[in-house]
């Protein structure tokens, strides 16, 4: 006769499971952290008969300068001829990131764009225990190393791209006028929120056809066609809520990595900030009071050096082409 024994079947499960979590992490490090990808959406906001515009939308390169394969397929997105380029923080992630942030970035000089910065644009990465988010969104380490973020801003002066931190700017793209205003990071409570008005005040009075161009001017029976964009690093609700209440139509965000672990079928285990998890990532829409604006989240193109991993999330850049509505 022969005997099972209940410590031995638990003692295989544990192995099964142990074997399982390996490859799994193995999975998570070697494969998915590197399947770079590009999401693709379609947003009809434009006015009628407006020639569409591409938007390209990077977020959380968390940059190291010896991520080549990362920097040569951000290069690469150069061949898609955007229209713009939206920048949405954490674009380093070393020292020396800025090394490969240039190198990654060269290819788009020419190409109007709009950034904002995150938190490690500030401050570099230090080891942390993944399970503390899991308390809340994540807080200052007491040893992070300040990084050159003046190197970063004069880097994206040389590009010619527009500086959104707590301010606002303005594009014509493809016969559209583009209003633009943002935060700097408010995971550091950088954001200034009170300033949008005046900074959005300021852009309208320097606008030489401000008072027949805007579409809630007394006297603009015939408006030229306006987009307003809303761009944060951190999509924190407080920030979403004020550009709506601002009337944004389009809001750019980054930083929740769309959780950068998921469970498939479940989505983000954390977001790192108070945004819902099935908002984590992707395209939706923000709504506040009875106002509305479409809100694309990048779950983006990097990981912290100390946490060099991605499941059910892999990295991405998207392409939004705005079309009329």
């Amino acid at each position: 006769m022969t005997h099972s024994s209940g410590g031995g079947a638990l003692g295989r499960i544990a192995t099964v499971a142990g074997v399982a979590a390996l490859a799994t992490l193995a999975y998570g490090t070697l494969v998915e952290r590197t399947r770079w990808t590009l999401r693709r959406e379609t947003i009809a906001v434009l006015p009628p008969g407006s020639t569409p515009i591409r938007i390209l939308h990077l977020s959380d390169l968390h940059m190291a300068p010896w991520q080549r394969s990362k920097q040569q397929w951000i290069r690469s997105l150069a061949d898609l001829k955007p229209d713009l380029i939206v920048g949405t923080g954490d674009m380093l992630g070393h020292e020396r990131g800025i090394d490969g942030v240039a190198n990654a970035l060269g290819r788009f000089r020419g190409i109007p764009g709009v950034f904002v910065n995150g938190s490690n644009d500030y401050f570099g990465p230090t080891p942390k225990n993944p399970f503390l988010y899991f308390a809340g969104p994540s807080k200052p380490h007491a040893t992070a190393k300040r990084l050159d973020t003046e190197e970063l801003l004069d880097f994206y002066r040389s590009l010619g791209w527009i500086d959104l931190n707590n301010a606002a700017g303005a594009l014509d793209i493809e016969g559209t006028h583009l209003e633009f205003f943002g935060v700097d990071d408010a995971h550091k409570h950088l954001d200034r929120l009170e300033l949008i008005t005046g900074a959005i005040d300021d852009l309208r009075a320097s606008d030489p056809l401000g008072d027949e161009s805007w579409p809630d001017g007394p006297d603009a029976a015939e408006p030229r066609p306006t987009l307003t964009i809303g761009v944060t690093h951190a999509p924190y609700q407080r920030v979403l809520n004020s550009f709506v209440n601002h009337g944004a139509q389009v809001i750019f965000g980054g930083h929740t990595h769309g959780g950068q672990v998921c469970l498939p079928g479940y989505g983000a285990l954390v977001t790192n900030c108070d945004i819902p998890r099935r908002q984590a990532k992707g395209l939706s829409v923000w709504t506040h009071g009875l106002r509305a604006a479409y809100l694309n989240v990048s779950a983006g193109l990097g990981t912290s050096i100390y946490a060099p991993v991605r499941f059910a999330c892999p990295p991405e850049a998207s392409l939004i082409t705005l079309v009329a509505s």
